[in-house]
């Protein structure tokens, strides 16, 4: 509980801090923060083409597959971009670590709010794109996987960031993480590929359940991701949770290391 208190204290600072970071990314830079919408927005574009156009894929079933896509595509980046900065923010941040006053627990979600501009613009896109084509989502599901993710990424990055700072080659190791989860994870794929048996199994992990669960929000006649998913949904926040009593508990206990090893 002292961190979501801590958090709430110092919510101000974390977002004014958040728009510094991502303003700060791209400061050396002609175009400054426009870079970071135009690259992303850029490789979604080019998958549509390459699998879409060239590669004629099927994996959208019986949608369009610009309208299956993006929503996956869009959330994974969302959570990728996020974790990855939040899991190097103390190291990126260390001027303020050894600040004694400064509360080093909310440096992970500066990172976090940092991300939020160019996810929530690439989810805008999704959804622009998708009503165009005539599917409009389901907001209801929208906001609530919204919510999975920040719980997911909070839980995980807490883990992740102490770890990060204590030993710098995780983070080599977790960006290579991360590229094997895109691949395994229903993103350029489709569940319905895979054998029966499969499919239940892939479902558990989180990150497939925040893709599926977003693109279902697009998906015509779509209903809040519970009510056909609930044991994974359950499941889902059965692990968040344990993740961050864990991360918290490892956070906590190295916080005290963080000033010697930076």
């Amino acid at each position: 509980m002292d961190f979501f208190k801590i958090l709430f204290k110092n919510r101000k600072l974390v977002v004014q801090l958040g728009k510094n970071d991502f303003r700060n990314r791209f400061a050396n830079t002609g175009l400054g923060s426009i870079w970071g919408f135009a690259q992303p927005f850029v490789f979604m574009l080019t998958y549509v083409i390459v699998f879409q156009f060239i590669l004629r894929t099927g994996s959208s079933g019986e949608y369009p597959y610009v309208v299956w896509f993006l929503p996956g595509m869009s959330i994974w980046m969302f959570c990728q971009d996020a974790i990855l900065n939040a899991s190097n923010s103390i190291r990126n941040y260390s001027y303020l670590v050894k600040k004694v006053v400064f509360p080093v627990d909310i440096i992970p979600i500066i990172s976090l709010a940092s991300s939020c501009f160019v996810g929530l613009f690439l989810i805008l896109i999704s959804i622009i794109v998708s009503s165009i084509y005539g599917y409009i989502p389901n907001f209801l599901n929208v906001i609530y996987i919204l919510f999975c993710l920040f719980c997911f990424i909070i839980a995980l990055t807490r883990f992740t960031s102490a770890l990060t700072t204590l030993v710098p080659d995780f983070a080599q190791l977790l960006t290579i993480l991360m590229q094997l989860f895109m691949w395994f994870t229903p993103i350029i794929w489709n569940l319905s590929m895979l054998p029966e048996k499969y499919v239940k199994f892939f479902k558990c992990f989180p990150f497939a359940y925040l893709v599926e669960g977003f693109r279902g929000a697009f998906m015509e006649k779509s209903a809040i991701i519970t009510e056909n998913n609930f044991i994974f949904t359950i499941i889902f926040w059965c692990v968040t949770i344990v993740i961050f009593i864990w991360g918290n508990y490892v956070f906590k206990k190295s916080k005290k290391d963080f000033a010697d090893v930076l």
